[in-house]
């Protein structure tokens, strides 16, 4: 059954088809998990469990590699990179107005697999968390379709950057044309079916989201093999992977025009402010030597840290030389927001104590971020402070007068 619902997502012209059999898949998985902790606190791995993945041999015919899906119609991991290419062409205002259920096929067939990957990987963090047991994330989906040698990793996580940012601008865009008809650059024909295009422009923002998840669960995935690395755990059957953080400062870093759309789509507080805090650190930091067992960054870069390098002239003017103006305003303000975020997280008891909110009070961070402003307008007289940047000052400024 499931793999007939999976056809009909995959294949179906029906709008309503397309979207009960997309939710379907959604509830199925709920009511039959393929992996889930038990109530004696076990994790519990349904081996004859349905997957819509499928492991081609070898010897698949190369029709069926092109198509990236065996006989039964699953998807093989080069047919998951095949699906994240057709998105990177989706992921325009153009294209996501064209009336095409192929496009709104696409973008729910990633969601669910979005959906299916973490269901997978999460329950088996929690347990890795408890046992520190390597092989129960080893033997994941989300870690065999990144280490799959069917796929090109690097390309994979680049045009999943460029997805996240595409749909980002569109929306933004339709979000600031929005009561503005003569700022739009398409209209609906007159046999436009409304309903296809209201679906389609839902699913275009739940798919933002569910890149999003994506990458995140990706995060964590990194984050626990480098913890797995440095305990000897990992062999070389694991491979050796550049953790997608890297692989996203690196764009954000060449391609500037990227950052603004990042930052208005990434809203996970805890590794937005890691990428915040890392993209600084290429500029204000020596490189270290890397072992294979202290793989990631190896200075203990902060937030804190980072304002207190425009405590001086010389700091300042420092950053100046590498980084932009406008970057910088950009990344105190949303590395601020993402702090503020996980500080109130640490007061629901939400996050744990090893959170850098703990170690710096709001206060004090509130007076650097302050003070960190001061510094550039004294070192650019001409600096205009960006609106997201006003917000974050006016943030500052009233929590430190009820302070």
């Amino acid at each position: 059954m499931y793999e007939a619902v999976l056809q009909i997502l995959r294949v179906g012209k029906s709008l309503e088809l397309i979207m009960s059999s997309y939710q379907l898949l959604i509830d199925l998985d709920k009511h039959f998990p393929q992996v889930f902790v038990s109530k004696s606190h076990e994790l519990v791995v349904v081996d004859e469990a349905w997957s819509p993945f499928a492991f081609s041999s070898d010897v698949a015919s190369n029709e069926s590699r092109a198509a990236g899906e065996n006989s039964s119609g699953l998807l093989d991991f080069s047919g998951f990179a095949l699906l994240i290419e057709e998105l990177v062409e989706i992921a325009t205002v153009e294209n996501l107005r064209a009336m095409d259920t192929k496009n709104l096929r696409n973008m729910l067939l990633f969601q669910y697999l979005v959906s299916f990957l973490e269901g997978d990987f999460l329950p088996r963090k929690t347990m890795y968390a408890e046992t520190m047991n390597w092989t129960i994330l080893r033997e994941s989906f989300l870690n065999m379709l990144l280490g799959s040698r069917r796929i090109n990793y690097k390309n994979l996580m680049k045009d999943c950057l460029s997805i996240l940012c595409g749909l980002s601008q569109v929306y933004t865009g339709m979000s600031d044309n929005r009561g503005s008809p003569e700022n739009s650059n398409t209209k609906p024909s007159e046999d436009c079916n409304p309903a296809l295009a209201f679906a389609l422009l839902q699913v275009g923002k739940s798919t933002c989201i569910a890149m999003q998840k994506f990458l995140i669960i990706i995060m964590g995935l990194d984050n626990s093999k480098k913890n797995a690395d440095m305990q000897g755990q990992t062999t070389r059957a694991d491979g050796v992977r550049t953790p997608v953080v890297e692989i996203v400062l690196d764009e954000l870093t060449y391609n500037v025009d990227m950052l603004l759309p990042f930052l208005q789509a990434f809203n996970q507080p805890k590794w937005k402010l890691e990428i915040v805090v890392q993209y600084f650190s290429k500029y204000t930091t020596k490189p270290s030597v890397r072992t294979r067992r202290s793989n990631g960054p190896v200075d203990d870069a902060t937030f804190t840290g980072i304002l207190n390098w425009f405590s001086s002239s010389t700091g300042t003017k420092s950053i100046l030389k590498k980084i932009s103006i406008q970057v910088i305003q950009l990344l105190l303000a949303h590395g601020f927001q993402a702090l503020l975020l996980l500080s109130s997280q640490n007061i629901e008891g939400v996050m744990d104590s090893k959170e850098e909110t703990r170690e710096s009070s709001l206060v004090e961070i509130c007076k650097s971020m302050i003070c960190a402003f001061q510094s550039l307008k004294r070192t650019n007289e001409e600096m205009e402070i960006l609106p997201i940047s006003k917000e974050a000052l006016f943030t500052a400024a009233t929590i430190l007068s009820m302070n």
